[in-house]
């Protein structure tokens, strides 16, 4: 779906298609290079999407690749924990999670957004439990009420702006995932839902 096929539900496209991709074999390249071993060989990389988001920008992320990589997946929910938390608050629910040990291996997290932070620092403490050789984030895009993240944070794709980001496998309300850029949704679209939520704050995208 191409931005002018929903253009009255969005505020500002941020960046095209064509620039999201050109961005992604930059740090293919970035990682690839950093996977190296002090002779040239490629190590040992395994990239953990974070479904649903991530799901586009890990496919599209992997093609980008010039050696192997092996792909899995976790799906995760994440929440604020009641009427007036604040937005670096909440928990996070593991619903998949990997289908292989990474006990020994060199992890690779790609999610598609980092909006306060919350769900990466889960992510890489948990992984980090089960004993991995070395674990790293990737993220395609970042908020600024990120909270301070530690080194693992090695690969940003663009700093975005506040406000609901969608399209690229980003979501609001189950749709505009398959919006082929990335814009910002305008205030319109989720200001009657947030009023239906009896006074909560609304948490539109994941942590």
């Amino acid at each position: 779906m191409r931005p002018e096929h929903v253009a009255d539900d969005l505020d500002q496209v941020l960046w095209s298609e064509e620039e999201i991709v050109a961005r992604l074999g930059e740090l293919a390249a970035q990682i690839e290079q950093d996977y190296r071993d002090e002779n040239g060989n490629d190590r040992d990389l395994l990239l953990v999407g974070v479904l649903g988001g991530a799901a586009v920008m890990t496919s599209d992320l992997a093609r980008a690749f010039n050696r192997h990589i092996e792909i899995s997946w976790m799906g995760l929910s994440s929440y604020r924990a009641g009427p007036g938390a604040s937005g670096n608050s909440g928990a996070v629910r593991l619903r998949k999670d990997l289908d292989v040990d990474i006990e020994g291996r060199n992890v690779l997290l790609v999610d598609g957004v980092i909006n306060t932070g919350l769900t990466a620092s889960w992510l890489l403490n948990n992984l980090r439990s089960r004993r991995p050789a070395s674990v790293a984030f990737c993220a395609l895009f970042r908020k600024p009420t990120t909270i301070a993240l530690d080194e693992a944070v090695r690969y940003v794709g663009f700093d975005a702006p506040e406000g609901v980001l969608v399209g690229y496998g980003l979501d609001y309300g189950g749709r505009y995932r398959n919006l082929r850029c990335a814009a910002l949704l305008a205030p319109h679209v989720y200001a009657g839902r947030q009023a239906r939520m009896d006074g909560r704050p609304a948490a539109p995208q994941p942590a």
